[in-house]
């Protein structure tokens, strides 16, 4: 299954969170996609399917195939530490990931393509690999030919610093990666215990 570009709202009113970020479509309609929407007769989830959607949503909400998704399960699981802690601890630390918390894209969308087209470098070097492993102490910034970039330029109008793992330079368009986060400072509301019910079975 190639990488999934189709509607953004569906899958998000089909999780019953708005897990792309703020979006007014999900709002107006917050109810599942479909002719029927809530009227439709739902039976009661089974363990499995309730198990299956928490692993699609964290799919969706970091843009991961499902080949690269078990590889990491595979390494949070051989990985000193609660596995489903660290499998969000290594989906954070993903290069597109880190470059849609600093602000430089205003979604993981964008930041894969910011990363993809040789938009950002990484200690100095390009690096064009989305799915890169960002370690402690790097350095992550946008090339300086790209600094004029509209894109990066207006995402970073509106940036935050609410990330305490993350320090952002704003006159050299540069942050560090100061360190992992802890599960209580990664702000997705996935249930990562359920993910770590449906691989170990």
């Amino acid at each position: 299954m190639a990488r999934y570009t189709g509607p953004k709202t569906k899958i998000a009113r089909k999780f019953g969170d708005p897990i792309f970020g703020p979006d007014r479509s999900f709002e107006k309609r917050n109810y599942p996609p479909g002719q029927h929407g809530f009227s439709r007769k739902r039976g009661k989830k089974s363990e499995y399917a309730i198990q299956l959607a928490e692993k699609q949503k964290a799919k969706y909400t970091y843009g991961i195939l499902e080949r690269q998704f078990a590889n990491m399960f595979d390494k949070a699981s051989r990985s000193k530490g609660i596995t489903g802690e660290v499998l969000l601890q290594l989906c954070e630390a993903r290069l597109d990931n880190v470059v849609f918390r600093m602000g430089i894209a205003p979604t993981r969308r964008a930041a894969r393509q910011l990363v993809s087209h040789r938009h950002i470098i990484v200690n100095g070097e390009v690096l064009n690999i989305p799915s890169y492993s960002v370690k402690e102490g790097d350095v992550i910034g946008v090339r300086e030919k790209s600094k004029s970039l509209e894109a990066i330029t207006n995402s970073l109008a509106s940036r935050q610093d609410k990330y305490e793992w993350l320090e952002w330079n704003e006159a050299l368009y540069e942050g560090k990666f100061l360190n992992t986060p802890q599960r209580a400072q990664i702000p997705e509301n996935i249930k990562e215990q359920l993910i770590v019910e449906l691989y170990s079975k």
